[in-house]
């Protein structure tokens, strides 16, 4: 998609130094790239915080390895 959008030249300075793209346009993709990871993840943080995740009784990480070598 075509964008024109007017920033700041020390903003796109800014991005272009830390993202290490070839030119603007890879600058750009890269950072809102990775801000939409981030955001993503904080996204996931606050709905594990509200609803954590909870296992079964009796769990465990051993019986878990003992069930995939068995296989």
């Amino acid at each position: 998609m075509k964008v024109t959008a007017i920033l700041p030249d020390d903003l796109i300075a800014e991005v272009q130094k830390y993202s290490g793209g070839k030119n603007i346009t890879d600058s750009l993709q890269r950072a809102l790239s990775e801000w939409l990871k981030q955001a993503k993840i904080r996204k996931l943080n606050t709905k594990l915080h509200k609803s954590p995740l909870v296992f079964q009784d009796g769990f465990s990480a051993e019986n878990i390895r003992n069930l995939n070598r068995n296989r």
